[in-house]
């Protein structure tokens, strides 16, 4: 019997931090008695599906690393302004970009960049227009709310980022609502494409090449173990009695 040949392709690698991290985490999963081939295989990866829920209320912001390198890609403002005397306030949802890095979006006529809106199964990448940032809402006190996020709940934010000098797109599931100083921002998903130049589709999270990350499961010496070498480093301490540390 002859077995299948899966065509060569030429993924970009993970970065160091997330590949050692699944490969811990599957380490560790299978000594907790979970099956390791309920993992999925970071060598067949393509996408990295990042679950979260992060509040940002008034004047907050949350910065974004897309692949958990340690480095800020995008970050995420819910601020006020207000006019020297004060009669005029506003509260404003933005997302910026750190150089080199880009968020899909365009120039509306009264010269404010705003960030597109995206709604799930949109393609992000190839011929999309990006730019440093944009307004996601604007809550004004002294007119009508505007911007792409206005009364549509979740939407997507299409990323263009770097990864070691290659582009890499991905996208962010934002939910941004409210009236001036009650404008919450709400972060609850992201993903990016593994391999350079290759688009992705706003919302994907399922799939043979999608690996789910939870972040928030880094408690207790499994979720250390799957943090790499810092989570490894705090495996065994001691507090000032001799006790292990939790």
């Amino acid at each position: 019997m002859k077995l299948s040949v899966r065509p060569p392709r030429t993924p970009s690698r993970l970065s160091d931090s997330i590949h050692h991290q699944l490969n811990l985490y599957a380490l560790a999963a299978s000594a907790a008695g979970v099956s390791v081939l309920a993992l999925s295989h970071p060598a067949d990866a393509e996408i990295v599906y990042t679950k979260t829920h992060k509040l940002i209320g008034l004047n907050r912001h949350y910065r974004l690393d897309l692949n958990h390198d340690k480095v800020t890609d995008f970050t995420l403002n819910n601020s006020t302004w207000c006019t020297d005397d004060g009669m005029a306030c506003s509260q404003w949802a933005v997302v910026s970009a750190v150089p080199g890095n880009q968020v899909a979006g365009y120039m509306n006529s009264g010269f404010w960049l705003l960030a597109s809106a995206l709604r799930m199964g949109e393609r992000i990448g190839g011929n999309r227009h990006f730019q440093e940032g944009g307004v996601m809402l604007g809550a004004p006190t002294w007119g009508p709310d505007w911007g792409q996020w206005y009364k549509t709940g979740n939407r997507y934010l299409g990323l263009k980022f770097e990864i070691k000098g290659k582009i890499h797109f991905g996208w962010a599931r934002v939910s941004a609502a409210g009236k001036y100083k009650s404008v919450e921002m709400t972060l609850t998903g992201y993903a990016y494409e593994t391999i350079a130049n290759k688009p992705i589709i706003a919302g994907e999270t399922k799939g043979p090449d999608v690996i789910t990350l939870r972040p928030e499961a880094t408690t207790g010496t499994l979720g250390r173990l799957a943090l790499g070498q810092p989570g490894l480093e705090q495996i065994g301490k001691r507090n000032s009695e001799g006790r292990l540390l939790p």
